[in-house]
């Protein structure tokens, strides 16, 4: 419910400030992404099958650069955004580079 709250406010808040010129997006992980809570509240593996946050902090990178008029009230996916900008090799955010990713936990794979 919280990831559909979020992409109800990204909508509403894209729509209400579109004329002002501020861009409002989210921005989801594809695979799990190695924090705190996937630490204490999942088994090891998870975590070592998870991607960096430094994935996400390159795609918003990514994501702020763009002209805010033309890209406002998207829901990106933070390998999506970076495949957009030509970048095909990801090994770098992995937390293990030779484990399988697990896929993130609200996206349709």
């Amino acid at each position: 419910m919280s990831k559909y709250g979020m992409s109800m406010c990204t909508l509403g808040m894209a729509a209400e400030l579109a004329e002002r010129g501020v861009a409002v997006n989210s921005l989801w992980p594809r695979t799990t992404i190695a924090t705190a809570a996937i630490e204490v509240n999942f088994p090891p593996e998870i975590m070592q099958a998870s991607r960096k946050p430094a994935i996400m902090a390159d795609a918003a990178y990514v994501i702020f650069n763009r002209d805010s008029r033309q890209h406002t009230g998207n829901f990106y996916i933070d390998e999506a955004v970076l495949r957009e900008e030509g970048i095909a090799e990801f090994a770098q955010y992995a937390v293990n580079p030779g484990a399988r990713l697990y896929p993130d936990l609200f996206l349709d794979q």
